[in-house]
């Protein structure tokens, strides 16, 4: 079982990846054009599954750095994290055009 220290560093650098950044940030635009028909929450919530899914499984290069149902527990979290800032800066966003 991993150390809280190991876990603070797997969340730590799951934070900062560009690749998750990058397909979360995809994630939030598809859901933008998407609400009406999909809503917000529900092509969030799977969506944030499944890149925290994604990433570890689709590795092809490096050792693991932890154990993979722990990789994708933390990178859900992350992904929470991440979607939350996203949601947070768009909501901003809206508020202050009007």
């Amino acid at each position: 079982m991993p150390q809280p220290t190991d876990l603070i560093a797997l969340f730590q650098s799951q934070l900062t990846e560009p690749f998750r950044i990058g397909l979360l940030i995809a994630l939030f635009i598809t859901m933008l054009r998407t609400r009406a028909n999909t809503g917000i929450w529900t092509p969030l919530a799977i969506g944030a599954v499944f890149v925290a899914v994604v990433i570890p499984v689709t590795r092809v290069s490096g050792a693991p750095k932890a154990p993979m149902p722990t990789e994708i527990g933390v990178g859900i979290l992350a992904n929470i994290v991440l979607l939350a800032v996203v949601l947070g800066v768009w909501t901003l966003w809206q508020r202050l055009r009007r």
